[in-house]
């Protein structure tokens, strides 16, 4: 079982117990609140029968039909059609960015056709949006946190007030490979996100009548493109500056899915992270046991020279030593000089350049440069990430 397949196990284990626990505090806080609720309308059903002499069998028909009603978008209350143009327009921006309310649905065998060939363009054209705006979200915390690293450094006296690294001091070597910490990063888009959502749960709580905290919630489940539906904005028939209020719904919806979507990429990666350490940690303990059990069965060993000790195992350095061991992965297992040539069979050729290049420390820039990068690994936008953090540490 290679890293790649623990990790990945590892992470499926951890989601599915993740699941599990939520699905229990839901249920034990949600639980008792539909048994009431069930109850009470069982009440008011049985007492609206019987003050009406209405067939109860025929009550539920009736509404049975209106919820089909529902769906096609009819409503007790005056609410704007559903299908004009500008609600149509407010539909498709659900689709296209995968919050998808449930309040406004295709009911024609047409217009389902067509939702599937749409959604399919416009879901991954805006996911590459979305790529290419945390691209250039990196690129510019990036950078403003380098330059007020570097007005510390000035401040300190380190660097010249002109900007030129010329001096050759350790310090200002080491500024060129400077990168943000992932933590900082994911401190300054929590900060964002929550900015965005106060600002525009401020706008929604007079507008849409609801609460505060009912605001907050439905900026949460519209940015993170969850979309229960159960808030939607923008339904009445009339508001006051519609015009205005629609336009900032759609800047703070817009603005909320790109931080909210950067967010969770950069948690992602520090659950990577997490996940490494743990299996460093499991792999650690392993290995010093496979060590003492081999120690005291057999003699006269030698120890491959890639073997760690248990104190450079870090959450830091797990990326680093993941990259750098592909394909000579430390099993624990000790052999004598002869058995290990002979089994790997390593001519002396090779030998000599892996030598070669251990001296003039190739192997060392390169781990050098990636434990600078605390963003190494990912695929899709944490590839994006990755790169634009990596160019980001290069001369500016």
């Amino acid at each position: 079982l290679n890293a790649d397949n623990a990790r990945f196990l590892l992470l499926a284990v951890l989601i599915v117990l993740y699941m599990l626990c939520g699905a229990a505090v839901f249920s034990a806080i949600e639980l008792p609140t539909e048994r009431e609720t069930k109850e009470r309308w069982e009440e008011r059903l049985e007492n609206f029968t019987r003050r009406h002499n209405l067939s109860r069998t025929e009550l539920r028909l009736f509404l049975r039909e209106y919820e089909e009603a529902s769906v096609a978008g009819i409503r007790v209350d005056d609410i704007r059609p559903r299908w004009d143009f500008t609600g149509a327009f407010y539909f498709v921006g659900t689709v296209v960015s995968t919050i998808g309310f449930g309040m406004t649905t295709p009911a024609t065998v047409g217009g389902k056709i067509f939702l599937i060939f749409y959604g399919l363009i416009g879901c991954a054209g805006t996911i590459l949006f979305f790529n290419l705006f945390l691209e250039r979200l990196i690129t510019v915390i990036a950078y403003v946190m380098k330059s007020c690293h570097e007005r510390q450094l000035r401040r300190k006296g380190v660097l010249p007030h002109n900007g030129r690294r010329g001096s050759g001091t350790s310090e200002v070597d080491s500024l060129a490979g400077w990168k943000p910490s992932v933590y900082y990063v994911m401190l300054i888009l929590c900060v964002a996100s929550l900015i965005i959502s106060c600002c525009a749960s401020a706008m929604y709580t007079p507008i849409e009548g609801w609460s505060y905290f009912d605001s907050l919630y439905f900026c949460f489940v519209a940015f993170s493109t969850i979309g229960f539906g159960d808030l939607v904005s923008s339904q009445n028939i009339k508001y006051e500056s519609q015009g205005l209020y629609r336009f900032g719904n759609f800047v703070f919806i817009l603005m909320g899915v790109c931080c909210i979507y950067s967010l969770f990429n950069v948690i992602s990666i520090i659950i990577k992270q997490s996940i490494n350490w743990i299996l460093k940690k499991l792999d650690c303990r392993c290995c010093y046991r496979c060590q003492r059990k081999l120690l005291r069965s057999r003699r006269n060993v030698v120890m491959p020279g890639n073997v760690r000790s248990r104190r450079n195992i870090s959450i830091e350095t797990d990326v680093v030593n993941e990259s750098d061991t592909d394909g000579r992965r430390m099993s624990g297992e000790m052999i004598s000089m002869k058995d290990f040539l002979a089994s790997n069979k390593v001519s002396l050729a090779i030998m000599q350049k892996q030598l070669s290049e251990t001296a003039n420390g190739y192997p060392r820039q390169m781990s050098s440069n990636s434990k600078q990068n605390g963003f190494s690994g990912g695929v899709g936008a944490l590839a994006i990430m990755n790169n634009r953090l990596v160019e980001t540490s290069v001369d500016r």
